[in-house]
């Protein structure tokens, strides 16, 4: 596989107002592992997802999903538990509201014991999140031994979430798998306030590259992302776009462009570049998956926003 992600896809009702004026939610599916799947699929790259699903309609739902999307699902696996969904409400101002049900979900069994036989180890570019280490302990576990295990490029992101887990373990984990990646993407200071207590892009950059990672992408919103890795630091400016409905999921879709990119050799200045226009594309759509650019659109919109620079 040229990508493979690993964590939680869910079921997303997806509201047009805040969670406490909605009454009308839109069915979908989301979730960080899946947006960022999705994303890299559709950016060219032979994507897979690791995962465990519940053994009810909506998994057997999430799994047709996904494949309709161009995601190899021969690893979304059914087992015990539900499989877990959450609620966002509309989300133009990057103000993000979820409530989750995930508590005790099928892919909170996920452990080291489920990697052998999986394309984590082989995988070109692989993707590993704070959130799926977030939801129990197997799953900090599987986290862990899959950075370790890696043959390839690992892409971390701690996307750190406050009803999920606290700033310390997610710290310990963020310290745990920084030696082993390729890419560390970290938001400021949407993470790293909470975990490293600076809202500084640079102090942000430095404090990651001190646990051991060689190169860190802080992504800033609006104000793009700072690319740093030690020999050199860029900002790379945010790709203005005309229609912001919904910024859920812009993160996921930078993740998954970028990897996409880094699967076919693209420097990470390039694969930066592609994240931040597939990032762009998305906030014109609704929920993490409303949106989706493919390569085509990835190019255009870098070559359009070279040519009017």
């Amino acid at each position: 596989m040229d990508v493979v992600v690993m964590g939680e896809p869910l079921v997303e009702f997806s509201a047009d107002r805040a969670l406490t004026e909605a009454e009308t939610f839109r069915l979908s599916f989301s979730g960080d592992a899946l947006n960022v799947a999705v994303a890299a699929a559709s950016a060219g790259a032979r994507t897979a997802l690791v995962t465990l699903l519940g053994e009810d309609e909506f998994g057997a739902r999430l799994i047709r999903f996904a494949g309709s999307r161009g995601v190899d699902t021969r690893w979304m696996v059914p087992g015990p538990g539900s499989t877990g969904a959450y609620a966002v409400g509309a989300d133009p101002s990057g103000t993000r509201a979820f409530a989750y049900m995930r508590h005790g979900s099928a892919a909170s069994r996920l452990s080291a014991a489920d990697l052998p036989g999986s394309p984590v180890a082989d995988a070109r570019v692989l993707v590993l999140s704070g959130i799926t280490a977030a939801l129990s302990d197997s799953c900090d576990a599987a986290v862990r031994t899959a950075a370790r295990a890696a043959t390839g490029l690992v892409v971390y992101d701690p996307n750190y979430r406050s009803r999920l887990t606290g700033p310390e373990a997610a710290t310990t984990t963020l310290a745990a798998v920084a030696p082993h990646t390729a890419l560390l993407k970290i938001s400021a200071p949407g993470d790293s306030l909470a975990l490293l207590g600076t809202a500084d892009p640079r102090e942000t950059a430095r404090r990651v590259r001190q646990l051991g990672a060689p190169a860190v992408a802080v992504t800033m919103g609006a104000d793009g992302v700072l690319l740093d890795t030690g020999d050199f630091a860029d900002l790379v400016p945010a790709v203005p776009t005309p229609v912001i409905v919904d910024q859920t999921g812009a993160g996921d879709n930078f993740t998954g462009a970028l990897a996409a990119w880094l699967s076919r050799g693209a420097s990470l200045l390039d694969a930066v570049r592609a994240g931040t226009a597939a990032a762009s594309i998305s906030l014109a759509g609704q929920g993490g998956t409303g949106r989706v650019a493919d390569t085509l659109e990835i190019e255009s919109l870098l070559a359009e926003t070279v040519s009017g620079a």
